[in-house]
């Protein structure tokens, strides 16, 4: 078990996470929601999306668990009211979509620098793995388990009386994660997605490999 490569890891998540928590933030202010602006959530500062449980010990958890081969973790969530929303069905699906794509476009901007700055051993490791991470976070998070950020896509695609009955999964959610992780999902499921997305944005750099 490696502490550098935690303390490394952990940054990098740091940095995708906050990207990630922002855009939801940011999404719902442009949808007429003020309360993330409000409690201190509309910013890019780390500090202030920090969750103990799912952004110290989780990510702690499971590096240890897997040995080092796997940190995910999860911010403090931003709120939203829905009711503040001027469409909030349609609302809440695009601001649970707004965390895994700032994910993927923040990766992909990564990408783009990686082509166009010069070669550099330190620079590569540290665009490999910012990408690599940014990845992960976005499409873990897109798996449809409450509260994941799938799960609010999924939900306002439901009709409004199912989609209540799959809200009440939500106080279950995080022990369903940690089930799916012990049952080795991100091996059998997420990582083949990630490995596509990573392959079709890497087309450009020939060099390029995770």
């Amino acid at each position: 078990m490696n502490l550098i490569g935690l303390i490394i890891s952990f940054a990098f998540l740091i940095v995708a996470m906050t990207t990630h928590e922002f855009a939801h933030g940011w999404v719902a202010y442009k949808l007429g929601d003020n309360t993330a602006k409000y409690s201190g959530r509309l910013t890019l500062n780390p500090l202030a999306h920090i969750d103990l449980m799912g952004t110290i010990i989780l990510p702690l958890a499971l590096f240890i668990a897997t040995s080092g081969r796997f940190i995910f973790g999860a911010a403090k969530p931003v709120p939203v009211n829905y009711w503040t929303l001027k469409n909030p069905r349609r609302d809440m699906m695009l601001v649970g979509a707004a965390g895994p794509l700032a994910n993927f476009v923040f990766a992909y901007i990564l990408v783009l620098a990686w082509r166009f700055l010069p070669p550099s051993q330190l620079l590569n490791f540290i665009l490999q793995n910012l990408i690599y991470i940014n990845v992960v976070l976005g499409v873990f998070n897109l798996i449809p388990i409450p509260p994941l950020d799938g799960s609010r896509i999924v939900s306002g695609l439901l009709p409004a009386e199912i989609s209540n009955e799959y809200s009440k999964i939500e106080p279950y959610g995080f022990y369903i994660i940690l089930i799916l992780v012990w049952l080795n999902i991100f091996q059998i499921f997420v990582l083949p997605v990630v490995n596509l997305i990573l392959k079709i944005m890497t087309a450009p750099l020939l060099g390029a490999s995770f």
